[in-house]
């Protein structure tokens, strides 16, 4: 049985979008998305309705989430489908000198992860790493120098994961 995933972080909400970005909703549709991760940054706990009325909901906090986020979903998890482990961090707090993929990774060193998706940085990336996919959907609402805005989606097929950036210009919903 194939699961997808639909995967976003940094959304800032409500202070740089109030609503999820049409494209990511269509996106999330067209890819009939089984459940929504969220990788931190989601700033206001007055927005998780919005991301749990597109699926279940799977998010951790990031730097900017406070207490009652932090409390609510943790700062960091491991979400198992089936013989698919895959690890779920913000990405923040990394070493002087490390890139946010490496300290992503680093978290899940000594666990069994296919997967470790994770946010912060606000770049996309989608790389696979010692047979681990490393994954940043980018962010759905605040680009910042990118070129376009973002979101994932990750296909889990047994132990099989697969990850896919897609991206748009306009972020109205």
């Amino acid at each position: 049985m194939t699961l997808t995933l639909g995967v976003i972080s940094d959304t800032h909400m409500p202070r740089m979008a109030k609503a999820l970005p049409r494209a990511v909703l269509d996106g999330f549709k067209k890819h009939r998305i089984d459940v929504l991760v969220h990788c931190g940054d989601i700033v206001s706990p007055a927005v998780i309705p919005i991301f749990e009325a597109v699926a279940p909901l799977a998010a951790v906090a990031g730097n900017n989430d406070g207490p009652q986020l932090v409390e609510r979903f943790g700062r960091k998890k491991i979400l198992q489908f089936g013989p698919a482990r895959i690890g779920v961090v913000h990405g923040d707090g990394a070493k002087s000198g490390w890139k946010t993929p490496d300290h992503a990774m680093q978290q899940f060193a000594k666990d069994d992860v296919k997967a470790v998706l994770f946010g912060h940085s606000h770049i996309p990336y989608c790389k696979l790493r010692d047979g681990v996919l490393l994954f940043n959907p980018g962010s759905p609402t605040d680009k910042r120098l990118n070129p376009r805005y973002s979101y994932g989606i990750v296909t889990i097929d047994g132990a099989a994961v697969e990850g896919a950036l897609h991206y748009f210009w306009d972020k109205s919903p």
